[in-house]
């Protein structure tokens, strides 16, 4: 249905509306509307937002989902879902370069955004590496497995071996369970464990563990998981050398 008067109106308005206030006063349904209005200058884009709205649930389901599945909703072309996948990965790599060169402790809700954004829509497991300075500022980021929708093949040698390579001072690992909840599996905690004791051996530290799923997150760190495994490190240590 191509555009009346009224409706060119609404599209302004929305466009007003967002310059004013953001997208803070928006409804998912709104901000889903306007996305496709880009691509879709002289249409009604009303109908086709509460359309895929329905299908997808959420504006995060409509941002993850595959173009195929955009497009078989009615009025949204090849245009309209490449418009949708084109500002997801723009908003993924900004959330990438802005934790870049900063200090992890104190930027570490920035890192959970960009993993969130990266893996929570995933079908399959896929294992992230996060590499500090000694400052334990952010230098790079890189996946280095790829598995299953249950696993993921990755020793603790390999990540190590990653992390003295590139001269890293201390790590952050992440992984994700496309599943749906973020409990860690007994080989989670075994691989965090011996991951752990394997860096400390070569000088790297392990700051965190992160488990990213549908149903949030788990933090190795914040359970207190990882301040347990330094102290039986340090003890294991001390005997050796006394």
């Amino acid at each position: 249905m191509m555009d009346t008067p009224e409706r060119e109106g609404h599209r302004q308005r929305l466009r007003e509306k967002f310059l004013q206030h953001g997208l803070e006063k928006f409804t998912d349904e709104e901000i889903v509307e306007l996305l496709l209005t880009l691509a879709t200058p002289r249409r009604d884009c009303k109908q086709s937002a509460r359309d895929v709205l329905g299908k997808f649930k959420t504006l995060r389901n409509v941002l993850e989902a595959e173009l195929a599945d955009l497009t078989v909703i009615k009025g949204i072309g090849p245009n309209n879902a490449f418009g949708i996948k084109f500002i997801h990965q723009i908003t993924r790599k900004f959330l990438r370069e802005r934790m870049m060169g900063r200090p992890y402790l104190n930027n570490s809700e920035e890192v959970l955004d960009y993993l969130n954004h990266a893996m929570r829509g995933l079908k399959h497991e896929v294992f992230r590496v996060i590499y500090l300075s000694a400052a334990h500022e952010i230098v790079d980021e890189e996946s280095i497995a790829a598995g299953t929708a249950t696993e993921v093949p990755v020793t603790p040698r390999q990540i190590v071996e990653r992390a003295v390579k590139g001269g890293a001072a201390a790590i952050v690992l992440a992984h994700n369970h496309p599943g749906g909840e973020p409990l860690p599996s007994d080989e989670d905690r075994a691989l965090t464990r011996e991951t752990g004791f394997t860096a400390a051996v070569m000088g790297v530290r392990l700051l965190e563990h992160l488990i990213i799923a549908p149903g949030g997150h788990f933090s190795f760190a914040a359970e207190g998981i990882l301040r347990d495994h330094e102290a039986e490190y340090n003890r294991v240590t001390a005997r050796l050398f006394r």
